[in-house]
């Protein structure tokens, strides 16, 4: 295996890749793909499709892996990396013409969709017979599920927990909050004492930031019944969430008005700047505030997404899948490289590399009781309170159209009230989900 990426430097950032890690080699290893193989499929090529951007040191990691897979198979890996921004057209149009790769990473809220079109394998009977089935982490697999058959792998996931400055909130005696009004009276006190400082970030270009109060209320984003999908955004109880999540912002002046554009990208770079007291945040975020600003280091911590009166508010857990394609006429050999990839020491230095979870449950649990103020956090999110979205094929076009996003924008620009804007969203998401 490649050493780690020269981006993360610092004794932190190893210490936090570690914490993430050790156990999962130690357990992963139990599990590798090692059972020979030998030469079986000489001469064969794998065409595979990563998406680009997750690990800065892919092409290091891969080189490995193609070395390790010929070895074990005999065959060559034709590794593509493809951007994110483009890869779901590119994904869409080779369906389309009947040109897909043999395996590809396939984001989680994807999945379904190429399920639902007859792109994809069925991955349960070489899951069973892997003896995976149960150490597989719930979220991925419901995101990877389409008519009670797994189509997607779990590879690897990440989840949103808040971010704090921790030197922050000692010198001005707080805790981390454990309820939603103390989440409020926190940010409130921090508005007073520290008036250079955002308490905290209200983006309203980011979904993922506010659907842990939308489901935290105790509501769903959309259910099927029968044949036809409802939406429950609009329902009293996501009012409810919606209604606390803006008044942050709009009633208690907890974010700044810019931040009603903002996206992920611009929470972690004001973040960096100092600007912020409180964010929510993904876990792979962490190596990236501490590379960009290394006087941070000791100085952040992060706590889960607190439930309105105790406990966690669920937390979208995403990540990607490794998928096999229908028209792929290499399937036991695919599944040799997905399980390669998915288990054993290749998976957890994927782990390590990119500062992700591992796609199973025992991993988490373990990581759960991590001490790493960094890394147990997260991983206490995932394992008590991480979700899906709807596994719906029709999800991608939510969003794409950025229907909750808007909505966000729309309450904290004062356009539309938190019933008007609500309705208006379940709305469209219906639409969108029925295919009206």
């Amino acid at each position: 295996m490649p050493p780690p990426s020269p981006r993360w430097r610092g004794q932190q950032v190893r210490k936090l890749k570690r914490s993430m890690a050790v156990t999962a080699v130690a357990a992963l290893a139990l599990t590798a793909c090692g059972n020979g193989g030998g030469s079986d499929a000489e001469g064969e090529t794998l065409s595979v499709w990563i998406m680009e951007g997750t690990n800065p040191d892919a092409e290091s990691f891969f080189k490995s892996v193609k070395s390790e897979f010929k070895e074990e198979t005999g065959a060559t890996l034709d590794v593509q990396f493809v951007q994110w921004a483009e890869a779901h057209d590119k994904f869409v149009t080779s369906i389309a013409g009947n040109t897909t790769p043999d395996v590809a990473e396939t984001g989680s809220t994807w999945t379904a969709e190429f399920a639902e079109a007859g792109a994809l394998a069925p991955l349960d009977e070489q899951i069973e017979k892997a003896g995976l089935k149960d150490d597989l982490v719930d979220g991925l697999v419901e995101a990877g599920t389409l008519e009670d058959s797994l189509y997607g792998m779990p590879w690897y996931a990440g989840v949103r927990s808040v971010v704090y400055r921790k030197d922050i909130f000692e010198k001005h005696g707080l805790t981390p909050p454990t309820s939603w009004e103390e989440l409020r009276e926190a940010g409130l006190a921090l508005k007073e004492a520290e008036p250079d400082m955002t308490p905290f970030a209200v983006p309203g270009d980011s979904a993922y930031l506010a659907y842990p109060f939308i489901w935290g209320a105790g509501a769903e984003l959309a259910e099927q019944e029968g044949d036809t999908w409802s939406s429950g955004i609009d329902s009293p109880e996501a009012r409810e969430g919606v209604k606390f999540y803006t008044d942050l912002a709009v009633k208690d002046g907890l974010s700044s008005a810019g931040a009603t554009t903002w996206n992920e990208k611009d929470v972690l770079d004001n973040f960096v700047k100092g600007n912020l007291s409180m964010a929510t945040m993904g876990s792979w975020a962490m190596p990236a505030i501490l590379e960009q600003n290394p006087d941070l280091e000791g100085k952040i911590g992060a706590f889960p997404i607190p439930g309105p009166e105790s406990g966690y508010s669920p937390s979208f857990l995403g990540g990607s899948h490794l998928s096999v394609f229908e028209g792929s006429k290499k399937q036991e050999l695919a599944w040799k490289f997905v399980e390669m990839m998915t288990t054993g020491e290749t998976a957890a230095e994927w782990a390590e590399q990119t500062n992700y979870f591992p796609g199973q449950a025992s991993l988490l649990e373990e990581a759960a009781k991590s001490d790493d103020p960094l890394v147990k956090p997260f991983a206490t999110q995932m394992v008590e309170a991480g979700t899906s979205v709807p596994v719906a094929p029709g999800w991608g076009a939510v969003e794409a159209k950025k229907t909750v996003p808007a909505m966000i924008q729309s309450i904290l620009s004062g356009d539309k009230s938190v019933d008007s804007a609500t309705e208006d969203a379940a709305t469209e998401i219906e639409e969108l989900l029925n295919g009206k």
